[in-house]
């Protein structure tokens, strides 16, 4: 989603650090936390084992840092076998839940956009952050992160030493880091002394940063375009192809998953600052007068925690559990439409194994509002790193559509069907083209294609112009001005009834980060063994493991244990369910570890009872319990488990127990 969050302070008064409210009570190193004096928690970083998670990513090949054996290169990441495996699974679920739920059209658009676009759009001059250099090394680094860290280190420094005033003022000043204009955080850096984190040296004065990557479409070099910043353009740009395809009728939602690219200033964090990365983006087009949702009495009893921009400003316990429905009849949250979506976000992260203790939804304050939004929450999980945005909720209004269809002169309006009929104007702009042509020479067709891409609003307006002119007038074509004769253009107004009125759609967007969701994922599914804290697994949600089923025959290179392996192979091929074979000569305690280390959920073991009654053993991953079962019955019992149709209580009720690990 868009974010223009540095030019909208342009627009505020500068937020002294005596305008602030005097209740915000901000943290050291997450958002909204107890007052300094309370014992701190565990470390983020301790509770959520970061390093440990990190080493096991790396080492089983999750991921790894893109052209590792040239130094790789910072905010890049490919993923290997499992993660690329997992991110699959990730998007397909949110197809399943989004995309087919709710009857959404899916599109794959192009990633290269071209400059004209994204001026439009506002990400040509609006796209960006604040940068400082260290003056020395020319280091580069974002302002508002060097100020919030910064403040992290003295506040755990000196905190406790410190007067409570001086306590508050700080975290009041990092609360608002991403807001301030440049001059305003220049001048704060300044008055902190600010250094450059790595070095200690002086740093230099912010200047803006656009994000976006630029390129040259074409080998001429006089077209000039950008790798797309989000997916919603290109979705804002096919509305009107949208709206045909679905007959005409609003409400309707579209969905994309694509790649987006930020030229981040200072990529850290792993996938949660990146400058590649996955988005699943919806666009859900509706009638501004009518933001319900057919749906909401599905969801309107569930309960989210919310932290409202009222509640940030609260020193204690400042999350509130309320019903969707009680959010949106008090105004917490703007509309149905808003909340079902979020709700259905809430729903999204339990399958993704995500806790319900670490999900929140944090509503944007007023100096980080877009200025084309009316409400926007972020639904955020709690990380190694803190309090991390996964899904941006924006009622983004009509803005993009507006500003596409006025740079473009193209109608993107939906319509809606009145109760009674209302009268409407059509003005019609008929040119004299022989008249014109004597006239106007090569601009005459210039003129003429203008004219008939205007929309009605557009016509109006010319028809005023018609009207105040005594011979002639200037029409303004975007690439100059013609000056036209009254005697060449006629203009007509036909007046009818009509049961139909045109307006620009509202929009309601759910913006997802696939990365970081599998970050989150990663970090909420590692757990260590209570008897043994070396043996590591990841214990991921079924539906979304990597793989499914590990096949382990007891006796390695044993012809008639690997028959059965093969036709187990092939049978979970057949029902697309993935499997890994390992057969190596290691005892099956490890090769166990092994697989749990892969987050793969099942295990099925080949021995002598195999080959002797065609038995097989069954292992779930948390448990380590054991069951035998025939053969012929493993693969669609494994099935079932992987759609959720049995449980694992349902197994161990039904088949004789094997034995523990």
């Amino acid at each position: 989603m868009l974010n223009l969050r540095r030019t909208l302070t342009k627009t505020l008064p500068f937020l002294r650090l005596t305008s602030l409210p005097q209740n915000l009570f901000l943290p050291f190193s997450t958002p909204f936390c107890t007052k300094p004096q309370v014992p701190r928690p565990e470390p983020l970083d301790q509770k959520y084992n970061r390093r440990e998670v990190e080493d096991l990513l790396k080492r089983k090949f999750f991921l790894a840092q893109s052209f590792e054996i040239y130094g790789g290169v910072a905010g890049l990441y490919d993923f290997g076998p499992l993660g690329a495996g997992l991110k699959n699974e990730v998007e397909q679920m949110w197809r399943r839940h989004f995309v087919l739920e709710e009857d959404m059209l899916e599109v794959s658009c192009s990633t290269l956009t071209p400059e004209e676009v994204l001026r439009t759009s506002g990400h040509v001059e609006k796209f960006e952050d604040f940068m400082v250099k260290d003056v020395v090394s020319g280091q580069c680094y974002r302002a508002d992160k060097i100020l919030e860290d910064h403040i992290d280190k003295v506040l755990q420094k000196r905190g406790t030493k410190m007067e409570e005033e001086e306590v508050e003022r700080l975290q009041k000043i990092r609360a608002q880091a991403d807001s301030f204009d440049r001059n305003e955080i220049a001048e704060i850096l300044k008055e902190l002394k600010v250094k450059a984190p790595d070095t200690g040296n002086p740093i230099s004065d912010p200047v803006p940063f656009n994000l976006m990557f630029s390129t040259q479409i074409g080998p001429s070099g006089s077209s000039k375009g950008y790798f797309r910043p989000e997916t919603a353009q290109s979705i804002f740009v096919n509305f009107k192809r949208l709206l045909e395809f679905n007959n005409g009728r609003l409400p309707f939602a579209s969905a994309q998953i694509g790649l987006g690219f930020r030229n981040e200033i200072s990529p850290r964090a792993g996938l949660l600052r990146v400058r590649e990365f996955t988005m699943a983006e919806i666009e859900h087009f509706c009638d501004p007068l009518n933001k319900n949702h057919h749906k909401f009495s599905l969801v309107k009893d569930k309960t989210l925690p919310l932290l409202s921009k009222e509640r940030q400003l609260i020193l204690e316990d400042p999350t509130t559990d309320l019903t969707v429905g009680e959010a949106v009849e008090q105004g917490i949250i703007n509309n149905q439409t808003l909340a079902y979506f979020m709700t259905r976000t809430f729903l999204f992260f339990e399958k993704c194994g995500i806790p319900r203790s670490a999900i929140r939804f944090r509503q944007h304050l007023d100096t980080e509002m877009a200025h084309y939004a009316s409400d926007c929450w972020d639904a955020e999980i709690e990380t190694s790193y803190g309090w991390i945005e996964i899904v941006g909720h924006a009622d983004r209004s009509c803005y993009d559509l507006e500003s596409h269809s006025k740079h473009t002169n193209t109608e993107l309006l939906g319509s809606r069907l009145l109760e009674s009929p209302i009268e409407v104007s059509t003005t019609y702009i008929l040119p004299d083209k022989r008249k014109l042509g004597r006239a106007l020479k090569s601009d005459c067709k210039l003129l003429c294609d203008y004219l008939d891409s205007l929309s009605e609003e557009q016509k109006q307006i010319i028809h005023k112009q018609y009207d105040q002119a005594e011979n002639e007038f200037e029409i303004d074509i975007g690439s100059k001005k013609i000056t036209v004769s009254k005697d060449t253009i006629e203009i007509k107004i036909d007046k009818k009834m009509s049961m139909e009125e045109k307006f620009a759609p509202h929009v309601i967007e759910p913006s997802f980060g696939i990365g970081r969701l599998c970050h989150c994922i990663f970090e909420h599914c590692y757990h260590k063994r209570e008897q043994d804290e070396a043996r590591k697994y990841f214990k991921f949600p079924i539906t979304i493991a990597p793989i499914k089923v590990s096949i382990l025959p007891l006796i390695s290179n044993c012809e008639e244990h690997n028959t059965f392996v093969l036709k187990l192979k092939s049978d979970l091929n057949s029902l697309g369910i993935s499997s890994k074979i390992d057969e190596s000569s290691q005892t099956i305690g490890r090769r166990y570890s092994r697989a749990d280390e892969c987050g793969i959920p099942f295990a099925i073991t080949i021995d002598n009872e195999t080959v002797i009654e065609s038995v097989v053993t069954l292992r779930e991953i948390q448990s380590t319990s054991q069951v035998s079962i025939p053969i012929s019955k493993v693969v669609d019992t494994v099935k079932d488990l992987c759609e959720g149709r049995l449980s694992w209580e349902n197994i161990i009720d039904t088949y004789p127990s094997f034995r523990n690990d």
